[in-house]
């Protein structure tokens, strides 16, 4: 039996690519192997959005270089978003790259490794208006949560990002198809389903909206937690928080609502189609709607033309909401986007300086939001020992907060129910039975 490797680099939607792609060469018998050294076929699922991603993929294809030379019949493909971006560039400097499929090439791999032997290059990076793997099942590893993408592509344009170029425009998946993938999972023993698209709450297919997909998975039987990532405030609205409350506990006290900016002027030059006010009045209307809610985000500084006052303003605007938790980047500059094309002026003394001040903030904000849930039963999903000690054990809350309790003979996946006594940094602590 033949054996792939595949490494991927990037964010969820290119770690489920993978598992996708694992399904594919399983239902072609090809066995997974963890060591590249014994495998025939060597992929890697790139990414174009994180920094210093491509030099990191060239730098493993010339140690998966080694391996050809040891064997010549072993196969190298490189999938996903920079195969996409990047095919040319990658033809010239690794002509030892049997294959590149882009993401919305993976239906083709079986006919691909037949032809690679036979050919110097095969290139797939054709995007489509309509793949969206329907009835293509991943090949998991077993865990806790499973995450399942409902869509693919995204028609926001935000000028700072590169998916709608790498991965085409916006199509969702079938109702009928998403619900079937829920109970398989659920059938192979995972607890919490994550639903997973680039601006996943635009999902739209027929009549069906993104609330009527996430009560239709919510309804399954067997699903213990449903959370979904990551929607866009334009997109977000009272039938989605309505489903929050309607649906919980199955449905997660947690809503990931990406800002960006706490500006005006910074948020138009971002393409981010809201404005501050009106993520203001977003949050307030969650808050009203669905008690005791967890509410995170993301924030970019040093955006091309942010001035120190846009800066103070996402400052305000952390003040105001007072975010749970948040992914705070630098802006640094990726080619092909609308924002490549403006002036990056200012300078990465000022980046570090701005990051350092809105880090400071979101830790005092995030503890102070943990301490709130001190004294409090809070229900925790059991993922195992924690990371320091097997004295302790780990799980994490509807709020996607991590707690850390007593050791006991509790089991991965087993829903308990604990008080909370106390609150550091980014961690609850839960006292005995």
């Amino acid at each position: 039996m033949k054996k792939y490797y595949i490494e991927t680099y990037g964010c969820q939607m290119n770690v489920y690519d993978s598992e996708l792609v694992a399904g594919i060469l399983n239902g072609e018998g090809y066995e997974a192997t963890a060591y590249p050294e014994e495998a025939d076929l060597l992929l890697i699922n790139t990414c174009s959005v994180r920094e210093h991603a491509e030099d990191k993929v060239h730098s493993r294809l010339g140690e998966f270089s080694h391996f050809k030379q040891e064997n010549p019949d072993v196969l190298i493909g490189v999938i996903g978003c920079m195969a996409q971006n990047l095919k040319k560039k990658l033809i010239q400097k690794k002509p030892y790259v049997n294959f590149i499929i882009g993401p919305d090439g993976y239906r083709h791999l079986p006919l691909i490794l037949e032809e690679a032997p036979r050919k110097k290059h095969i290139v797939d990076t054709k995007l489509s208006r309509f793949e969206v793997y329907d009835e293509l099942f991943p090949a998991r590893n077993e865990g806790i949560n499973a995450w399942i993408s409902i869509m693919r592509g995204c028609d926001k344009f935000c000028s700072y990002c590169i998916v709608p170029y790498t991965r085409g425009r916006e199509r969702s998946r079938s109702l009928e198809s998403v619900v079937n993938e829920a109970r398989q999972v659920i059938a192979q023993g995972f607890r919490e389903i994550t639903l997973l698209g680039q601006n996943v709450n635009s999902y739209r297919h027929e009549k069906h909206r993104f609330p009527d997909l996430l009560k239709a998975v919510a309804e399954v039987d067997g699903v213990t937690r449903l959370r979904y990532t990551s929607p866009h405030p334009q997109d977000a609205d009272q039938a989605l928080f309505d489903v929050h409350r309607d649906y919980y506990p199955v449905v997660c006290n947690h809503i990931h609502l990406p800002v960006q900016s706490g500006a005006d002027a910074v948020l138009q030059a971002m393409n981010r189609s809201y404005s501050r006010d009106h993520y203001l009045r977003l949050v307030e209307q969650i808050r009203e709607s669905i008690p005791d809610v967890a509410i995170s985000t993301d924030m970019i500084v040093g955006f091309p033309g942010e001035k120190v006052q846009d800066f103070e303003d996402t400052l305000n605007l952390m003040e105001k909401v007072r975010f749970d938790a948040a992914f705070m980047f630098k802006y640094s500059e990726r080619p092909g986007t609308k924002a490549a094309l403006l002036a990056d002026d200012v300078s990465e003394e000022e980046k570090d300086r701005r990051l350092q001040a809105m880090i400071a903030l979101q830790r005092e904000h995030t503890l102070a939001q943990n301490q709130r849930h001190i004294g409090k039963e809070e229900s925790i999903l059991v993922e195992g020992f924690s990371r320091k000690t097997k004295a302790e054990m780990m799980g994490r809350t509807t709020h996607n907060k991590i707690v850390i309790f007593p050791a006991k003979d509790y089991q991965p996946k087993q829903l308990i129910h604990r008080s909370i006594s106390d609150a550091r940094g980014v961690t609850l602590f839960a006292m005995e039975d």
